[in-house]
């Protein structure tokens, strides 16, 4: 992932690797992701570590995933890839790279499509971290939002927050 790269952790990561189990490992930290459905409408998501396998989600409108903080086998980080189809040819990505204490987190817009119905509806970013973790809004028809990668030097729109915090991301109208 590109934010991976902004924070140098290269080094770190091949350090990391050796000592990394060859699952997928949960963090009992109490924090992580929730995702919000406001669409009207069921979205799909898929949770994509090292392999291209995950499998799909459906999130029917108004419903909510939610997923503790993971640590990737190669050392990379996790992407939540949400779709208003059930393919993978227009995401809007929650991406996240977790190294203790931090979690490094963004939005990615690379791979969503113009004329999304997410950056018609909007969508935005919060945590129960008032102090320093920072918030992530894209408000309903904005197609360049600072506030996500638009491409791969974005490096911007990457933020750390402790491991603990409790992440939220709303879809749709309510997140504006």
């Amino acid at each position: 992932m590109m934010f991976t790269k902004a924070f140098g952790i290269l080094g770190l990561v091949s350090t990391m690797a050796a000592a990394l189990p060859t699952t997928m490992e949960r963090r009992d930290n109490n924090g992580g992701v929730e995702i919000i459905n406001n669409m009207g409408k069921d979205i799909y998501l898929w949770s994509v570590s090292n392999s291209a396998d995950a499998t799909m989600v459906t999130l029917t409108s108004g419903g909510t995933y939610s997923e503790s903080w993971r640590l990737n086998p190669d050392a990379g980080g996790i992407s939540i890839k949400i779709s208003t189809t059930p393919d993978q040819s227009s995401v809007l990505q929650y991406e996240y790279t977790l190294v203790s204490p931090t979690i490094y987190w963004d939005l990615s817009c690379i791979n969503l499509s113009s004329g999304s119905e997410f950056t018609t509806a909007g969508f935005a970013v919060t945590s129960n971290d008032n102090g320093g973790c920072a918030s992530a809004i894209c408000q309903p028809g904005d197609t360049a939002c600072a506030d996500a990668y638009l491409f791969p030097t974005d490096d911007q729109a990457t933020h750390g927050c402790p491991e603990t915090v409790q992440m939220t991301l709303n879809l749709g109208p309510s997140s504006a």
